[in-house]
């Protein structure tokens, strides 16, 4: 693995301790909800309930995007 990556990536920077702090703090809670949407899931097909699937579905997707705009609001990228 090559250290310091992102340095050969257009658009991304150093981060402070505190936003490494805050990125890892967002991953971790991200995987949290990740947990509980899987749970969701799976109660869902079980139960055949497509209703709940399609709005467990929509919640992920808006879920994943909420995710990724605290992710960007801390790293701070340079490119679109």
């Amino acid at each position: 693995m090559v250290d310091n990556q992102h340095k050969k990536i257009r658009g991304y920077r150093d981060l402070s301790q505190e936003e490494l702090n805050l990125m890892n703090e967002i991953k971790t809670k991200g995987e949290v909800i990740g947990d509980l949407v899987k749970k969701l899931q799976d109660k869902a097909v079980t139960a055949n309930d497509l209703e709940s699937e399609r709005w467990v579905e929509i919640a992920k997707m808006d879920l994943q995007k909420g995710f990724m705009a605290l992710t960007r609001s801390v790293a701070k990228p340079t490119n679109f």
